[in-house]
């Protein structure tokens, strides 16, 4: 499914300044946080997607490569919003609240360590450039960490099933109390009681899963998709982590990508070049028909437009360009030679751009045939 605009994402316009962004952010941040919704996989989703369009926007270079390319401008330069843990979100909260947790004076305390999110998991996918120009569904196995069945929980004693430790210290300016994630059992409020053979201590085990996954038109190679809730589950319960989609592009035996246009390297002979001609060249839907018109030069660029990849954002698709390259036979026989031979002084076969003689050419056609 193709992206949200980033903008849209915050509500406010492509005009906006940075005070505007932080401010609209700080906003949605406030609305979607996990403590405020708990156990809502669509407020989370909400809460990390404007996390990643904020983390574009609020860069002037990302911000500016996102303006001019889309999504694809910023996705294949390293950040996805799937490739961030919410630790990582919450770390860019600094220039935002002013430093510090900001969920210290919101929520009154730290982030609850009950809600607990498991581990990403980063997959590569091959795809070739057939399946990327029309979008594709595939089936793949991943090997994930799941609660395994069987696994009995008791109360952690350490903290009581909170989850947190509370420390009082004693200092000049009087008791300061600081509030930890429980080291006993991590923040879950629970300890594995019973656990079948073959289950770690954490009371999980990895099972074998087979995931559709729509890759729609238009991927990019190194491009990273993502899939909320199919990682790891963590221990003790929780929300599950993501599964990163890393696209490998495979090369193409004739056609090559560039953005979203296609380029074939198209050879024909010099003849054919004065003559003109029409002939068949391939494209990513099939084989098409073109003209090549009389006096073509070798380093002419033909443009089949609509023939290229569809735009990820929708965009419309790119344009098939065919470089048509003059090709020189290698070798001759001693009766081809000394036909060219003679032809070598003629004056219609003397550079003259903008002008040949279209019966010396029909003669040099009638030769090579």
């Amino acid at each position: 499914m193709a992206k949200r605009d980033y903008y849209e994402i915050l509500g406010v316009g492509e005009s906006a300044g940075q005070d505007e962004i932080k401010k609209a952010y700080r906003k949605i941040a406030l609305k979607y946080h996990p403590d405020k919704n708990p156990d809502d996989n669509s407020a989370e989703e909400k809460f990390k997607e404007a996390a990643e369009a904020y983390e574009v926007l609020s860069n002037p270079e990302k911000r500016q490569r996102y303006d001019q390319f889309g999504h694809q401008g910023v996705n294949g330069g390293g950040f996805s919003g799937g490739g961030m843990s919410m630790d990582d979100i919450f770390s860019q909260f600094g220039d935002i609240f002013g430093g510090g947790s900001p969920f210290e004076s919101f929520f009154g305390g730290g982030r609850s360590s009950r809600t607990r999110k498991g581990s990403n998991l980063r997959i590569k996918l091959k795809l070739t450039l057939e399946e990327i120009a029309e979008g594709v569904e595939k089936k793949i196995k991943v090997k994930r960490l799941v609660t395994a069945e069987g696994v009995t929980f008791k109360t952690c004693s350490t903290c009581q099933g909170q989850g947190q430790v509370r420390k009082v210290m004693n200092t000049m300016l009087g008791q300061m109390v600081s509030t930890t994630s429980c080291p006993n059992c991590g923040g879950s409020g629970q300890m594995i009681d019973q656990r079948p053979p073959g289950v770690d201590s954490n009371g999980l085990q990895y099972k074998e899963e087979v995931i559709p996954i729509k890759i729609p038109a238009g991927v990019g190679d190194g491009m990273q998709l993502s899939m909320s809730g199919k990682g790891n589950e963590p221990p003790g319960g929780g929300v599950a982590g993501d599964l990163l989609i890393v696209i490998e592009e495979t090369a193409h035996e004739l056609l090559t990508r560039d953005g979203n246009n296609l380029i074939f390297d198209l050879y024909i002979n010099f003849v054919d070049a004065a003559l003109g001609t029409s002939l068949e060249v391939p494209t990513i839907n099939g084989r098409v028909k073109i003209k090549i018109d009389p006096g073509t030069q070798s380093g002419k660029i033909l443009r089949l437009r609509g023939k290229g990849i569809r735009d990820i954002n929708g965009y419309g698709s790119g344009d098939q360009l065919v470089h048509v390259n003059i090709w020189t036979p290698k070798s001759l026989s001693p009766e081809e030679k000394s036909k060219l031979e003679s032809l070598r002084e003629s004056p219609n076969f003397q550079p003259k751009p903008g002008k040949n003689d279209r019966g010396f050419f029909e003669k040099m056609r009638e030769f090579f045939q």
